[in-house]
């Protein structure tokens, strides 16, 4: 399967118009966003556990990152409930379910393989930080690395944003609606916003916060706010989506 797997292009993906998909194990659903693969996959999906359903023991040979958005997610090293962000390594295991039920937004074979770097954050207990030189802005750093830095962002009504793409960037609405060019591109948590992969650096995009962030590179884009608007983004840096040697998308060096 390839779905949105062109990653010259910029996409914008609604998710909760997306008919949930069953998968192998009884219980767990997936509205898929992006995919290269059939089950073992290069993948990015909102997942839904019913309450008492599980997964069988596996390994993570690409890594998973998650985020769970409702309910609590569990397996063997503890319970997560709304608002744990988590990052579990290639070659990392575990046997994963939920007693209660969850959703989750899960990006599974996007790591540089060679990462061995464990991450747990319970966003309830950060504060969100002003960001200095963006004003109506608050931030809470997740991950960062020399290719990725993954944060949570809040935007303040009316606030003006701006944002360098260089190498790409991906967002996931969390809450609050989003336009760009006076035109609306998301709106409440799980509208998912995706730009191209660029190895040039594009000029920086300027946004007045009603949502979501993305630009055709190269441009400035204006962005409304509404109002308060919450999102998870990963900025690719530099080289952008570089592809592995199996063709698959990875988070690390090309």
């Amino acid at each position: 399967m390839n779905l949105n797997a062109d990653f010259t292009k910029r996409v914008v993906v609604h998710a909760a118009s997306l008919d949930w998909k069953a998968s192998p194990m009884p219980g767990v659903e997936r509205r898929m966003l992006d995919r290269i693969g059939d089950e073992v996959a290069r993948a990015t999906s909102i997942v839904r556990y019913a309450s008492e359903s599980h997964f069988s023991p596996h390994v993570h040979g690409g890594g998973e990152e998650f985020l769970v958005l409702e309910g609590v997610f569990q397996d063997e090293h503890g319970d997560f409930p709304a608002g744990y962000y988590v990052r579990n390594p290639p070659q990392s295991h575990h046997t994963p379910g939920s007693m209660p039920g969850c959703t989750m937004f899960v990006k599974l074979w996007q790591f540089d393989l060679a990462d061995r770097t464990h991450v747990l954050v319970d966003t309830n207990k950060r504060a969100l930080i002003d960001v200095k030189g963006r004003t109506g802005v608050k931030a809470m750093p997740l991950f960062r690395d020399a290719h990725e830095d993954v944060r949570l962002e809040e935007w303040a009504p009316g606030a003006a944003i701006e944002v360098d793409p260089d190498g790409g960037l991906e967002v996931l609405v969390l809450a609050g609606a989003s336009a760009k060019a006076a035109r609306h591109i998301g709106r409440s948590h799980g509208c998912v916003y995706r730009s191209a992969r660029t190895s040039a650096r594009a000029s920086p995009m300027t946004a007045a916060a009603r949502g979501s962030k993305r630009a055709t590179f190269g441009t400035s884009t204006r962005t409304s706010s509404l109002a308060r608007f919450k999102l998870a983004a990963v900025q690719r840096i530099g080289a952008g989506w570089p592809k592995s040697a199996s063709g698959a998308i990875s988070r690390g060096p090309p």
